[in-house]
């Protein structure tokens, strides 16, 4: 059996004056910029204030979105940027910034690329909502994207001896003549650090109650998806030197989260883009689950706030190894057969058994008469054991965010650089428009993450 990897932050008594670069949140926008950054030459440091690292990417469990890959060419699918440009244009809504999507659409190939080059292999597919080609990319082993990339992503931040320094918190960037010069943190004590370059890969503000009630206070009463420290930190840190904020009332609502517990999972779109598929109370289906997660979620919530059961077999929990956490934890409901199931789940046997076979025939006519779904029907719910896992909408992900171009470079109210400011993920806001889609997200991460520390160091280089 192979050993665990575990990583080790750097003790703070070696942090030093300065750095070429300061990165700020240790996700995978982080993790990736740190390492391009080193691997160019430049001496990063990562500065994490959470006490765990990986920020909201270790919640991640779906896929990573790219298109015209080679992964793609070995499935036999022939996948273009235009078209992955167009559904995610369709899915945000048509609000997306197009210079940021183009950016990020026609890299995501060389994104699966570079992982490919570090040993980080997505090299199988899958499919999420609002997509009608598979193109979600993820491990083998079918493992949850964001703790497979993160593990990987340390592994080679501990290769390249990147300082990473957890529980210290960047209360201020400093400026000199319009410029990025270091930043002032707290860590037991005050803390100066030099720099002429900052990315801020501080996550969103899906669990920050204080934005959240400034943007979207009909929002506060939710649960969240979002790990405790995405408060909106570098949000608040660049607004305060003068960066521009875009589309900050845009906060998506996750469709699938299993929140009878204390803490709210979010269940992948993964489930549904291998096959499952989601009944109300009466045992019927009543939405395309693959729809975008802005018409999912309102279907949910137009059944009164019951939630919904998302039904599934073995063969499709095969799929995503993801539920075997959901059950290890208690989240999954079991029957030998769907009759059995029924009654765990306290639905009509009878209704449950139709709607499946129903959906049967539907995959096996691929023709989804009710709700005209076409993705997500590579197998039908046929093989027992049956399972159900109850869930409802929670906030997952903020949308808006600093204003950036296509460099990742911070732009202020006049829609000019703020000069050795870069900022990348989701503490950027404009990509996804009013809606993302489903492994989009981690996309981003390795898309912008990889520019960030590329056009770091071009700008260090003049």
């Amino acid at each position: 059996m192979a050993k665990k990897f575990i990583f080790t932050p750097t003790k703070l008594d070696q942090l030093k004056e300065k750095y070429d670069v300061i990165i700020i949140g240790s996700g995978a926008t982080g993790l990736t910029s740190a390492i391009q950054a080193y691997e160019l030459g430049l001496s990063p440091v990562i500065l994490e204030k959470m006490d765990k690292l990986g920020g909201n990417t270790t919640r991640a469990s779906s896929g990573m979105n790219a298109a015209e890959t080679f992964v793609q060419l070995n499935h036999h699918i022939v996948d273009s940027f235009q078209e992955f440009y167009d559904e995610t244009y369709l899915g945000g809504g048509k609000k997306n910034n197009p210079e940021l999507l183009k950016f990020f659409t026609e890299h995501g190939a060389l994104a699966i690329d570079w992982l490919a080059q570090h040993d980080i292999h997505l090299d199988d597919l899958t499919i999420t909502g609002g997509m009608k080609v598979m193109r979600t990319h993820r491990p083998s082993s079918m493992a949850p994207i964001g703790g497979f990339l993160i593990t990987e992503l340390l592994k080679l931040v501990a290769k390249d001896e990147i300082p990473v320094f957890d529980k210290i918190k960047v209360d201020e960037l400093l400026m000199k003549n319009g410029k990025v010069t270091g930043v002032k943190a707290f860590a037991e004590q005050e803390i100066i650090i030099h720099s002429d370059a900052v990315i801020l890969a501080t996550g969103g503000f899906g669990a920050g109650k204080d934005l959240l009630a400034k943007y979207r206070s009909d929002l506060l009463k939710l649960r969240t998806t979002n790990q405790p420290g995405a408060t909106g930190d570098g949000i608040e840190l660049a607004q305060k030197v003068g960066a521009k904020l875009v589309d900050m009332d845009q906060v998506q609502v996750h469709p699938t989260v299993q929140q009878d517990t204390p803490h709210a999972y979010l269940i992948g779109e993964a489930v549904r883009g291998e096959g499952a598929i989601l009944v109300n109370n009466s045992a019927v289906r009543f939405v395309n689950e693959l729809d975008t997660r802005k018409n999912v979620t309102k279907a949910i919530d137009d059944l009164g706030g019951t939630g919904a059961f998302l039904i599934f077999d073995s063969k499709i929990r095969q799929r995503v190894k993801a539920i075997e956490f959901y059950d290890h934890i208690g989240l999954v409901k079991t029957g030998q057969n769907l009759l059995e199931l029924a009654e765990e789940i306290k639905v009509d046997p009878q209704t449950l058994q139709m709607t499946v076979d129903k959906w049967n025939f539907a995959v096996d006519k691929k023709a989804d008469v009710d709700f005209k779904r076409t993705t997500g029907m590579e197998r039908g719910i046929k093989t027992g054991p049956f399972y159900a896992i109850h869930i409802a909408p929670a906030v997952h992900y903020t949308m808006g965010g600093v204003a950036i171009n296509n460099k990742t470079q911070v732009l202020n109210e006049k829609n000019n650089v703020i000069k050795g400011l870069f900022a990348a993920g989701e503490v950027a806001g404009g990509l996804h428009g009013n809606n993302r889609i489903g492994g989009n997200s981690i996309a981003e991460t390795v898309v912008f993450g990889r520019q960030a520390g590329q056009q770091v160091f071009k700008y260090l280089d003049k």
